[in-house]
């Protein structure tokens, strides 16, 4: 009986240590645990804008390789929405709204943007030389032209292409949120 005691008054106190020792290493383990684990995402907010790396990016039906390529793109730079993250893939969306899993590593962050149509203004949309309707046109671009999203201030955007470089509104942009800001 004094043993058992005695054993109590000496485990006590290892107890008590064990777990708060397990409790201050918890958030430890599981930081580490996370940082190893893909099954999240990369943890960036969603949705997203990014780019296509490659000229040959098979977009599948599902998060893997076993599922079937349903399309393939064959052109780089094009602005898609990532729209879901599982482990190391990748749901987009393109300008058209179809949708698939990409892998990872053939996205890039480089900011892209299409021309868009608009329902309510001319097919053609100005260019300006600044962030301001007064300041003299640089060009005149149709819908569907791609081009390289330099800066956003909300209102406006820097965009850069093959024979142009300028300022052009916003919400005339598929590959910008709007009242998104760029640096």
């Amino acid at each position: 009986m004094m043993f058992t005691g005695l054993l109590r008054c000496f485990m006590r106190p290892l107890t008590v240590a064990q777990v708060a020792a397990t409790i201050a290493a918890a958030p430890i383990a599981h930081s580490a645990h996370a940082a190893n684990d893909q099954s999240e995402g990369s943890g960036l907010p969603l949705p997203r804008f990014a780019s296509l790396k490659s000229d040959h990016v098979n977009v599948r039906g599902g998060p893997n390789k076993d599922h079937d390529v349903a399309w393939v793109y064959t052109r780089p730079a094009l602005p898609v929405e990532i729209t879901a993250e599982y482990e190391n893939w990748r749901r987009i969306r393109d300008r058209d709204g179809t949708e698939g899993w990409v892998y990872h590593s053939l996205l890039s962050g480089k900011r892209t943007a299409y021309v868009a149509k608009s329902k309510t203004k001319s097919d053609f949309v100005p260019l300006y030389e600044s962030a301001d309707r007064i300041s003299p046109l640089r060009a005149v671009l149709e819908p569907g032209v791609l081009g390289n999203v330099k800066r956003c201030n909300g209102q406006w955007c820097r965009l850069t292409g093959n024979g142009f470089d300028g300022w052009i509104e916003q919400d005339r942009l598929w590959g910008v949120y709007p009242n998104e800001k760029i640096d």
